[in-house]
């Protein structure tokens, strides 16, 4: 789930043809660029039986030409299966140096080996090839979620650098709210960015913390 991948100055600058809260986030990720953990964040879905269910992810970049966050999951773990039956997701993203917070309302959708899109095909692709071989081979491990397996399943020969395995997957988050939140101030500052599909735009909310 580790990442080490640096945070290029280009993330930073945000064309205007994109969703307005990405230039504030894009500065968040700017200026936390020293702290490795600052790509992780919280992924909430909904369980079979309606429970939710919350883990740490790593955030992947945003597809192509687009807002939708990306990220990296295994097509034989609870998670899939729950974004098959209600696809409804947030994230939870805390930024400590800047002491900011975006809550990220939306549906998520899994790329996986049978995805008919080639175009979201190729970006799985290319998620599998930008992994680092140490995150690659954690796709070569025992099925997740089952009785603890024997350690030599754990150190499987290397998969393909270039060929994803059958069962990884590329999850995009397609946004509709950002909640920010930034914690400095008195009183603090909140923003609420709202899709609005009928206008196709987005709103923008000033809103009491």
């Amino acid at each position: 789930m580790s990442s080490d991948r640096t945070i290029p100055n280009s993330e930073f600058r945000i064309p205007n043809s994109f969703a307005p809260w990405r230039s504030p986030l894009a500065r968040a990720l700017h200026l936390n660029r020293s702290l490795p953990y600052a790509r992780y964040l919280q992924l909430a879905t909904v369980r079979l039986d309606g429970r939710p269910a919350n883990r740490t992810v790593v955030f992947r970049g945003f597809l192509d030409n687009s807002d939708r966050l990306k990220f990296v999951s295994d097509t034989r773990s609870e998670k899939f299966a729950q974004i098959e039956a209600q696809p409804w997701a947030e994230a939870c993203w805390y930024f400590p140096k800047t002491r900011e917070q975006f809550r990220i309302t939306g549906t998520l959708k899994a790329i996986a080996s049978d995805s008919p899109d080639p175009e979201l095909q190729q970006a799985r692709i290319s998620s599998w090839q930008e992994l680092s071989d140490s995150a690659r081979l954690q796709f070569a491990w025992a099925h997740p979620g089952q009785l603890r397996a024997a350690d030599d399943t754990f150190n499987p020969p290397a998969p393909s650098a270039e060929v994803p395995l059958p069962h990884f997957c590329l999850l995009l988050l397609e946004p509709v709210q950002v909640d920010r939140l930034e914690l400095r101030g008195d009183p603090q500052n909140r923003t609420i960015y709202t899709w609005l599909e009928g206008d196709r735009t987005w709103s923008t909310q000033a809103v009491n913390p």
